[in-house]
């Protein structure tokens, strides 16, 4: 009857410590911590954190994960996962307090199922969001990326040079610019 975790963090944008944190102190033990640094969207056998842990649970354990989201986002496959789990005599507990399948009748845990289909719909519908909004916003003439950090008389200054037929290195040593900012101003002009 052992306390297995499991913390899972985006691929760039979220530190694992606060999760492995809250698991050690819910009383899962450090050696029975497991994780993956990867998007949530990610399938199930795309995380070998989640699969190593999964195959580590026996009857009577319970998977403690920091919140349900971190299972992940496919309601198909959350349900799936549950009732797997739960068949196997697993029991599923959140630290969110949103979920604790060894305090709840069989019927309620179903209701997981719902839980995954509505964070599923919510990334879905924040990616349609952010979708529009940045179509809106480009109709609008709003440029996306970093700001320019060059003037257009520096610009006029650097393509002069490259028809000069200076290379790319002399015209950054001579307008004090890196190499790759010469190049994206001549791309940028050639429509590259």
């Amino acid at each position: 009857m052992a306390l297995i975790g499991y913390w899972r963090t985006s691929a760039t944008e979220q530190d694992a410590e606060r999760q492995i944190q809250s698991l050690l102190e819910a009383g899962c033990s450090k050696d029975l911590l497991f994780g993956d640094q990867i998007t949530g969207a990610s399938a199930y056998g795309e995380r070998p954190g989640l699969s190593e842990c999964l195959k580590s649970l026996r009857p009577g354990d319970t998977w403690v994960i920091h919140e349900l989201d971190r299972a992940g986002r496919s309601m198909v496959e959350m349900l799936v996962q549950v009732n797997a789990l739960m068949e196997r005599g697993v029991h599923i507990k959140t630290l969110d307090n949103r979920l604790n399948t060894a305090a709840m009748p069989q019927e309620l845990v179903k209701l997981v199922g719902v839980m995954g289909y509505t964070a599923e719909m919510e990334l879905k519908s924040l990616k349609k969001r952010t979708a529009e909004g940045r179509a809106v916003a480009q109709s609008r003439g709003v440029k996306f990326g970093p700001k320019r950090t060059y003037t257009e008389c520096q610009a006029t200054e650097v393509m002069r040079k490259r028809q000069e037929g200076q290379g790319y290195g002399t015209i950054a040593r001579a307008m004090g610019m890196s190499r790759s900012m010469v190049q994206r101003i001549v791309n940028s002009a050639v429509g590259l």
